[in-house]
């Protein structure tokens, strides 16, 4: 029953994720963090099954703080997400395969611009104004199709995401209950409390 949104905007990338850790109909915890800080301007929404997202998702980290460690400075948003697909795709491949769908916002601080890629656990990639994952998708991107501007302002965007969230809550049947709201931007990442 995961949900995870992301929204761009001018200037920004919102990403949120629901808290609530379960396992077929329990509920294990509701303060899981499921989006991820990579660098200084990425962000990724993981969801999927409980252990290869969490292992998955540290993996992402590391290597990519590796690759800035190395390099003296930090992947961009495409490269990083054009990584992360061939990491999916070569576990594809593997004896054990990562089922990780996922979400990576960015700000590209050589361009200017944010960016928003669409992964999911088959290695497909795509690069989106916005987008979901999880049963609220199914909601959520006939809203987003209908009321994304590309030159909305953050407050606007954040008016989307909880059009987006409310119809979540009234026509799901099992409702996620709280999201984590990150927004990368030129100013770096800040969580937003709805």
């Amino acid at each position: 029953m995961e949900t995870s949104f992301a929204i761009t905007g001018k200037g920004y990338v919102i990403v949120a994720a629901d808290t609530t850790a379960s396992r077929s109909i329990i509920k294990m915890k509701t303060d899981e963090d499921k989006v991820k800080t990579l660098s200084p301007h990425l962000l990724m929404a993981y969801s999927g099954e409980p252990g290869d997202t969490v292992h998955f998702a540290e993996y992402v980290e590391r290597n990519i703080r590796l690759y800035q460690i190395r390099n003296l400075y930090p992947l961009r948003p495409s490269a990083a997400a054009a990584w992360i697909r061939r990491a999916l795709a070569t576990s594809l491949r593997s004896r054990s395969p990562y089922s990780v769908n996922l979400l990576v916002g960015g700000y590209d601080t050589a361009s200017h611009d944010p960016h928003l890629y669409w992964i999911d656990f088959l290695g497909t990639m795509t690069e989106v104004p916005f987008a979901a994952h999880g049963y609220g998708a199914y909601f959520a991107l006939s809203l987003l199709d209908r009321y994304h501007d590309p030159e909305a302002s953050l407050e606007d965007g954040l008016i989307a995401l909880k059009r987006c969230i409310r119809q979540v809550e009234e026509r799901l049947v099992v409702t996620p209950g709280k999201y984590k709201v990150k927004v990368v931007s030129k100013d770096g990442i800040q969580e937003i409390d709805l």
